[in-house]
């Protein structure tokens, strides 16, 4: 964790870094209890009949999308310091991969 302190105070360091710990660990519950859920509504939202394909797979899509955002921020650690040359390149892919797809689809449905 980049978070350190250096006091000289061994019992002020280790107060600093368990409070620190006890935040991760709470954001990585919650995050974690949060996709459980997206995951459950995800289920309901294929098994109810009441939903049509048209709202079903966008719906989902974008659950997906949600879970990624969840998965890289909160368990990757992508919001610490220091991880902003891989949420670059990351957000980079991730920019190639929708302007291929993009193109595709242009040439092949227009």
């Amino acid at each position: 964790m980049a978070n350190h302190t250096n006091t000289g105070n061994p019992n002020v360091d280790l107060a600093y870094r368990r409070k620190k710990n006890a935040e991760e660990m709470k954001h990585q519950v919650i995050s974690f209890v949060l996709m459980i859920a997206l995951t459950l509504v995800a289920f309901f939202a294929v098994g109810y009949d009441e939903f049509s394909h048209w709202f079903s797979v966008p719906f989902i899509l974008l659950l997906a999308a949600v879970q990624v955002a969840f998965q890289l921020y909160y368990f990757m650690h992508m919001s610490h310091k220091g991880h902003e040359v891989p949420a670059l390149f990351i957000y980079g892919g991730v920019l190639v991969a929708f302007l291929t797809i993009w193109a595709f689809m242009t040439v092949v449905w227009w």
